[in-house]
């Protein structure tokens, strides 16, 4: 979700009102991905690598966190809504950590939007953690035992399918390590919009951009075509 600082400063306001617009963009495209059926959204909020930004910055980010978790999980639940956090949640303080638990637990039986929001998340620490609770788990293997799959299961929403398109927004056109295990196979769509722009016509565009390709997955077109 990019752009935020700078769609603050087109305008001349501080960075954190393009966060706080961010924050209203989230809840336009929650909602609208909850009305048109789509079953998992995953939002990178907060990187790793984000803590080193000013430390007034992530401050009220911070505060921006705690907040939304405070008044919209209720809306979620209400709406049928799932949510998860992925990351390392040591990291915040103990009022957001309560919340985070209090928003699983409250949210987990539902059966609509799965809506995970990545926080304090790395793609790279998500791997290496997955090793460490596979070698948890089996404690009497070796490293040289380890498959694609057998790991596959201890990272980050493996119980969910692995996302189909990642979108970034504010014309970035990398990755910037997330979900970088999950995303192998996910088609990218990269688009100028800053995030507090971002709304429903920009979500359409990319879906209908990736209704137009030719997922393959290592096949020949032939080969897709012949199964369709």
């Amino acid at each position: 979700m990019d752009g935020n600082g700078r769609w603050a400063k087109k305008r001349l306001l501080p960075r954190f009102v393009g966060h706080q617009k961010g924050l209203n963009a989230v809840k336009r495209i929650v909602s609208y991905c909850s009305e048109i059926g789509v079953e998992a959204l995953t939002l990178f909020a907060f990187s790793t690598e984000n803590w080193k930004r000013p430390k007034d910055e992530v401050n009220k980010l911070m505060g921006l966190f705690l907040m939304a978790l405070q008044k919209e999980v209720n809306k979620l639940s209400e709406n049928n809504v799932q949510l998860r956090i992925i990351g390392d949640r040591s990291a915040f303080n103990l009022e957001i950590q309560s919340h985070i638990a209090l928003a699983e637990e409250l949210t987990k039986d539902n059966t609509g939007l799965v809506l995970t929001i990545a926080a304090n998340y790395g793609g790279r620490a998500d791997i290496v953690e997955a090793v460490k609770q596979w070698q948890l788990a089996n404690p009497n293997s070796s490293v040289s035992e380890l498959t694609e799959e057998a790991l596959g299961g201890f990272i980050a929403l493996s119980d969910i399918a692995e996302p189909d398109l990642l979108i970034r927004t504010g014309g970035e056109q990398r990755i910037s390590n997330f979900l970088i295990w999950q995303m192998a196979y996910a088609e990218l769509y990269f688009t100028d919009t800053l995030w507090p722009d971002y709304g429903e016509k920009e979500l359409d565009s990319a879906i209908d951009s990736f209704s137009k390709r030719e997922r393959r997955f290592g096949q020949t077109s032939e080969q897709v075509t012949k199964k369709c």
